[in-house]
């Protein structure tokens, strides 16, 4: 009986040893990813700016209807700096509906410089490479602004430095459809302009001779290889992975990956499951947003009101039918194979959170540390987790700026 006690006690004993150094490893991961310089280069937060049921300078639920990140949370998860997008759906192209984009994108610079007028203790907006460190001394979160999609561009050259003036550092060139500027990778009738088009290269020179990152996540293959040939600056993908390991469209070749590196530029991975792995089919869940889809008239042509209630039509699909997850392991994968191809120095991470983004172990920003600690788990260096979490991004930031005219 003496022996089984003595047993118990050890077993007790071990027990508990490994458990005091699991906490004590969480602890280190967590301590260390605190003290890196993190950025997430697309993220969809000012869509939920102009709700009314949302406050960006308090903690919101995810799993409510909180979305993914506000600057209490950002705080917690340790994310120093984020681009927050500025996104018009595409619609129709004519003088009207562009005047309409234009309007409306700008009502969300908007939205984004109330939110820091209205918490400027907790953020401030970020114009430059340098400002990423410089505000995070302060204590304070950076705030970038990306464009997502050329839309609001039309066909006026002029508004490319408007949208500049206005705080932006990059335009995603196309999204789910073509434009004006160039070809979707998704866009259902198939390539407009095989590629980019006589304006979409206009844009680039333009957004070459600002300092204006190019982004080419959305764009097509031949959009992708149009601009490659023409930039003189080096490009991001904002939030775009690798189709070797996730067969999709808006994911990037090995080919473009190669080219990529050729050109200097960044792969930012994002964390939206479609794309990290190829998920089980759900038929109900996109029954479900079909009707949405429907009713909505495929978000085209939405007035600002129409916009909102599909919006909330949206998220409140998404919480009904709730989607099956993609994991970090599966994100980190895309981080091994684009190492392995292309060097550690053309990766990072740009996460579509509040646009879709989501993993079953990072559903929101408190547990974008799990990205660190898979990566530490995998055996990446400090030095190299540094790059992947800002250093990369930040490196053609710099490059785009030094090259403007």
């Amino acid at each position: 009986m003496q022996q089984i006690k003595d047993f118990g006690a050890v077993v007790l004993f071990i027990m508990t040893s490994f458990s005091l150094l699991a906490q004590q490893n969480t602890d280190n991961v967590s301590q260390f990813h605190q003290q890196l310089l993190t950025l997430d280069s697309h993220t969809d937060t000012p869509l939920r700016l102009s709700r009314s049921n949302f406050d960006i300078g308090i903690k919101n639920d995810a799993r409510d209807g909180g979305g993914k990140i506000d600057f209490p949370r950002m705080k917690e998860g340790g994310l120093d700096a984020v681009f927050f997008a500025v996104f018009i759906g595409q619609g129709d192209r004519d003088e009207a509906s562009n005047l309409k984009a234009k309007q409306q994108a700008l009502k969300i610079f908007d939205d984004i410089d109330l939110a820091l007028k209205t918490y400027p203790e907790m953020a401030s907006l970020a114009l430059a490479s340098k400002d990423a460190e410089r505000i995070n001394k302060e204590g304070k979160l950076a705030i970038f602004i990306g464009v997502e999609n050329g839309y609001p561009v039309g066909k006026d050259i002029r508004m490319v430095e408007t949208l500049y003036d206005r705080g932006a550092r990059y335009i995603t060139l196309s999204h789910s459809y073509n434009n004006d500027i160039c070809d979707s990778s998704t866009d259902e009738k198939g390539p407009e302009h095989g590629g980019l088009s006589p304006f979409g290269e206009e844009v680039v020179r333009e957004m070459n001779r600002l300092g204006m990152m190019v982004d080419v996540s959305h764009i097509s293959d031949a959009a992708f290889f149009d601009v490659i040939a023409l930039t003189e600056q080096p490009v991001i993908a904002s939030h775009s992975n690798a189709r070797a390991i996730c067969d999709h469209p808006r994911n990037m070749t090995d080919e473009m990956l190669l080219a990529l590196k050729e050109n200097g530029g960044v792969a930012q991975l994002c964390v939206l499951s479609s794309y990290v792995k190829t998920m089980p089919e759900n038929p109900v869940r996109d029954s479900a947003f079909a009707v949405v889809r429907q009713k909505f008239n495929g978000f085209k042509d939405l007035d600002d009101e129409q916009m909102q209630q599909a919006r909330e039509a949206w998220y409140a699909t998404d919480q009904q039918f709730p989607a099956v997850l993609a994991s970090v392991a599966d994100l980190v994968d895309h981080v091994d194979h684009i190492v392995n191809l292309i060097g550690i120095d053309y990766v990072g991470i740009g996460t579509d959170f509040d646009g879709g983004g989501a993993l079953s172990d990072c559903y929101d920003v408190t547990e974008i540390v799990n990205i660190t600690r898979e990566l530490l788990r995998r055996g990446y260096s400090e030095a190299d987790i540094q790059k992947i979490w800002s250093g990369n991004f930040l490196r053609v930031f710099a490059a785009v700026e030094a090259g403007a005219i």
